[in-house]
Order: C-alpha cells, then sequence, then structure tokens
C-alpha cells in the first residue's frame, strides 16, 4: 500500500489536496505514477463551478471518477504517466488514462494507452483533446476542398483546426473573440478572423465556444443546406436561437458531436481505444505544442484551477507537472 495525493473539488469554488491509500495492482492491474496531467479547461471549470445539469450528473462521469457532482468530487481525464508494476510488457512505459489528477494510481491494463515514441510526455497530456477533434471530425465528415469554419479558439476547437487543415484543398478558419488566438491559428496553419470578420458560406461549421453567440454566428456563416456541428458544452446554461429567421428556409442542420460514444460513422469498426491510440499518434505532430501553455506544481493545483475556472480566456491548456510527488 502507497500514499498518493489526489485534488478533490470539497464544493463548489474550492478545491483541496488529499491523500489516500493505493493498494498494489492485481493480475491484469497496473501502478501508474503520473508525470503529468492536463487541466480540460472548459469541461473543468464547469465542473469547479458546481454547474454540471442534474440531469446529466451520470453522462458527465469520467471513467475514474469518485465522488457524485456537485461535490464532493475528484474529477478529470488527462494523465500521463510511467508503469511502475505490472504486466511485463508494460512496465517502464510511458502511457496515457483517462484518469483525474493523482500522483499514483492503480487501474486496469486495458485502461492504459501506451504514448509512441516520439510525443513528449507533456504533449501527450492533449490526447483526450485530439481524440475529441478525431470523433468531431468523424461526425463532421469534411471532404476535399471544403470551407470550413471552426468557431471558438479552445482546446477541442485548435485540435480540430489543426486536423483539418491537414485534408487537401480545406480552406480552415477559427474564430474568436481573443485577438491573441491569432498567433495560435499561425502556428497550426489554419486562418483566423474575429466573429465580426468570420467568413460566409462554409460548407461545414463546427462551433466548440461553448456560448450562445458562438452557435448564432455558425447558423449565420454556413451556406445554405449546410451543416453546423454542435460539439460545445453549455452546462446548466439556456440557449436561444434565431429558428424563425431563415433557419428553415436555407434548410440548414444542427447536429450534435461529443466524445463518449465514437462517431456512428465509425462506431462498428473503430472502439473508443482505437481512436485514443490515433488521438496519440497524431501527437507526433509538434505543432500541437501551440495548444500548450504554463505548466504548474501539483501543489498549485487548488489555486489553479480557481484561477482558470475565473478567467473567461487565457491559456489553452495549463499542464500539472507531478514529477515530485
Amino acid at each position: 500500500m502507497i500514499d498518493a495525493t489526489a485534488f478533490w473539488l470539497e464544493r463548489p469554488g474550492t478545491g483541496a489536496l488529499r491523500t489516500q491509500p493505493v493498494a498494489p495492482p492485481g493480475p491484469d492491474e497496473v501502478l501508474v505514477r503520473t508525470l503529468f496531467t492536463g487541466v480540460s479547461r472548459g469541461t473543468e471549470a464547469t465542473v469547479f463551478g458546481g454547474r454540471v445539469p442534474a440531469g446529466e450528473h451520470e453522462r458527465m462521469r469520467a471513467p475514474f471518477q469518485e465522488g457524485d457532482f456537485p461535490a464532493p468530487v475528484k474529477y478529470g481525464y488527462l494523465n500521463v504517466g510511467v508503469v511502475e508494476d505490472g504486466p511485463a510488457g508494460l512496465v517502464g512505459s510511458t502511457v496515457f488514462t483517462l484518469y483525474p489528477h493523482q500522483s499514483a494510481f492503480v487501474v486496469p491494463a486495458s485502461a492504459v494507452v501506451p504514448v509512441p515514441d516520439g510525443v513528449p510526455a507533456r504533449r501527450a497530456v492533449l490526447a483526450g483533446a485530439v481524440e475529441t477533434a478525431v470523433n468531431i471530425l468523424w461526425d463532421a465528415g469534411p471532404l476535399l476542398g471544403d470551407r470550413i469554419a471552426v468557431i471558438g479558439a479552445g482546446m477541442i476547437g485548435c485540435g480540430v483546426a489543426r486536423l483539418a487543415q491537414a485534408i487537401p484543398g480545406t480552406e480552415v478558419t477559427l474564430v474568436d473573440t481573443d485577438p491573441g488566438r491569432r498567433s495560435v491559428a499561425d502556428r497550426l496553419g489554419a486562418s483566423f478572423a474575429l466573429p465580426q470578420d468570420a467568413p460566409r458560406d462554409r460548407d461545414i461549421v463546427i462551433h466548440t465556444s461553448g456560448s450562445e453567440a458562438g452557435l448564432r454566428l455558425a447558423l449565420e456563416t454556413v451556406a445554405t443546406d449546410g451543416e453546423v456541428i454542435e460539439a460545445g458544452w453549455f452546462g446548466d446554461r439556456p440557449v436561444t436561437l434565431p429558428l424563425g429567421a431563415d433557419f428553415h428556409s436555407r434548410r440548414l442542420t444542427i447536429r450534435a458531436s461529443q466524445v463518449g460514444a465514437v462517431s456512428a460513422r465509425r462506431r462498428d469498426r473503430r472502439s473508443t481505444t482505437d481512436r485514443l491510440a490515433l488521438a496519440l499518434d497524431l501527437l507526433r505532430d509538434p505543432a500541437f505544442d501551440a495548444l500548450l501553455g504554463g505548466s504548474s506544481s501539483w501543489r498549485e493545483l487548488p489555486e489553479v484551477l480557481a484561477r482558470l475556472a475565473a478567467e473567461p480566456a487565457g491559456e489553452l491548456c495549463r499542464t500539472i507537472d507531478w514529477r515530485d510527488a
């Protein structure tokens, strides 16, 4: 038995570090020592503020969550660590796990996915965001030469933009209210526009901002007979849309996308593990470093989560360093 340090949301708006015991791994289990975790800014801010709707408490559970919404709860799903004990083929491997912020933990060996050679451990925390981006594009089904707008230049939107721009002939524009995102778009190989300058007549518009204004803009900028992929998360906030305007006459479509299940277009032949392994392989691309912000010690995690939840904008992914825990 060893002691591990974990971050818990004690009550909405207040988090703390707890010590909890970790038992030795059993057959077909692994003991993982965490190197880095990542803060999934939008979702974790919603959880930190206690804004998960009551009707979504079960669907919003992370794979290894402890406790229940709104609190106390141990939540998170971007964890990169090293296997210290378990099956011989995994010991010593750097792995990604959908596990909360914790210094060490035991999970089934099937729950970890090895990080490929050429992917730095810190960059690998982005696997959850890139996996979501993969699923969104499977849902969207972009074609060669499509004109694509991505509204919301957060972790997910930036991941979508980087993957979409690799499709030959596509024209990809990241749209965000923060002019500072222009430099990020440049590093990702996408164009950038403020909302008032967003291009019109897009074949596909992918909305990731989690704001009513962003979804309204998506409807305004998609082409007639076009499709809006709604991939944001509104939490418990109601949304009002102008569906009485030209929504029907232009025959627009709004389709939800989320990472909980593999896109229906691939579900019969790809598992969630396949999808995550693909995301990790795609992270060989150093352009994804544009999504990484600063790094903080695990000791600062309660203050870091409170600050990130209070800031409307800022860095994309704050990583948490556990290497001396």
